[in-house]
């Protein structure tokens, strides 16, 4: 197995970072099986080598009540593989745009953004949509509850 593909150590300690990432290194050791030294060294190389992107807290959307969450799916009027990355580029620049997907077949893009309201949504779709010429359609839904988010990516062990 390569050095840069998670083994079954590696997706244990992996899965359990996902779940709570600030345990500390003893903790996260003792509920992989594996010793601090051997946590600790795994770890470092999983982020250096990229696989953790980041660490982040993840926030409880009921303490933010006053903002929108907006999905969009946004259609362009020509898909030309640098049109799609131009407009990429700009959608994920967005302080408010959460989440970026290039999706098919549908619409090019979905954008998942999060803003304190709707003058903030609105001066959003002015720079992203209006400004974009090549932009054809958009349509957008905002939640009105937020039943579940879960960044978590389920890691069962690499079958021999």
């Amino acid at each position: 197995m390569g050095e840069d593909v998670p083994d079954d150590i590696d997706r244990r300690l992996l899965d359990l970072l996902q779940v709570d990432a600030s345990r500390t290194n003893q903790a996260l050791a003792e509920a992989a099986g594996v010793s601090p030294a051997t946590a600790l060294r795994r770890v470092r190389r999983l982020t250096e080598t990229g696989v953790i992107e980041r660490q982040v807290a993840v926030l409880a959307p009921r303490l933010f009540d006053e903002g929108l969450t907006a999905i969009a799916e946004v259609s362009l009027d020509r898909q030309g593989a640098e049109l799609l990355d131009a407009f990429e580029a700009r959608a994920t620049a967005e302080e408010g745009v959460q989440q970026c997907y290039r999706v098919s077949p549908g619409p090019d893009f979905v954008l998942v953004a999060w803003v304190p309201d709707m003058n903030a949504w609105s001066a959003l779709v002015q720079r992203l949509f209006t400004q974009d010429a090549n932009v054809r359609n958009v349509k957008t839904y905002f939640s009105v509850r937020r039943a579940k988010f879960e960044p978590r990516i389920p890691l069962a062990p690499r079958s021999s």
